[in-house]
């Protein structure tokens, strides 16, 4: 091989790296761009690779903005809340929930449930395999603010559920006067 060759062969990225290339490719492709306007294509281009290595691990670009999703957004769970106080903790659950639900964009939520219909809307647009609420409603009967027996898996699941439900209907942000509303007039008075 001559000088003039040895810049064409570079290391090939394989397995993870070229896995979390692309991820990260298809996120930044969908903040940019958006989801009705992202392509295969334009995330291959910016991955540095072709479209048969993405079609090999994702069959759609619909599979592949969920997997960036959940690669990049992080779990409701990760800080839970822990004010002394059940109406605040949920309170902050939810604008997180909301936020979360803001950085997705509702052209890409309301994109990926038109084609996604096999994956439950929770597992779409937050809340996934989050354990927030629940310890949340834990902390609170342990402090005596509500009764256990109240605590279902519905209610456990009802302000996540009204705050999705308000974003898929408005196409809009929730804003704080309806979360503060979902907290006040709907959940509380069901588990108190």
């Amino acid at each position: 091989m001559n000088k003039e060759n040895e810049g064409e062969f570079t290391t090939r990225r394989r397995g993870a790296e070229l896995e979390a290339a692309i991820i990260q490719a298809a996120w930044d492709e969908l903040m940019e761009v958006g989801f009705q306007s992202l392509t295969i294509e334009g995330v291959a281009a910016r991955a540095q690779t072709s479209k048969p290595v993405i079609y090999r691990r994702w069959p759609n670009r619909e599979e592949l903005v969920l997997e960036a999703i959940r690669r990049n957004l992080p779990p409701l769970s990760d800080e839970i809340p822990d004010t002394g106080e059940l109406r605040s903790d949920v309170i902050i659950v939810l604008n997180r929930l909301n936020e979360m639900l803001r950085q997705i964009g509702q052209e890409t939520i309301h994109g990926l449930m038109s084609v996604l219909t096999g994956i439950p809307l929770s597992e779409l647009i937050g809340f996934r395999r989050t354990n927030a609420m629940p310890i949340v409603l834990n902390r609170a009967v342990e402090r005596g603010e509500i009764r256990q027996e109240k605590i279902t898996p519905r209610i456990t699941r009802l302000p996540a559920d009204l705050v999705r439900h308000e974003v898929l209907m408005t196409y809009e942000p929730v804003s704080q006067d309806t979360i503060v509303e979902i907290v006040d007039e709907i959940f509380l008075p069901l588990i108190k």
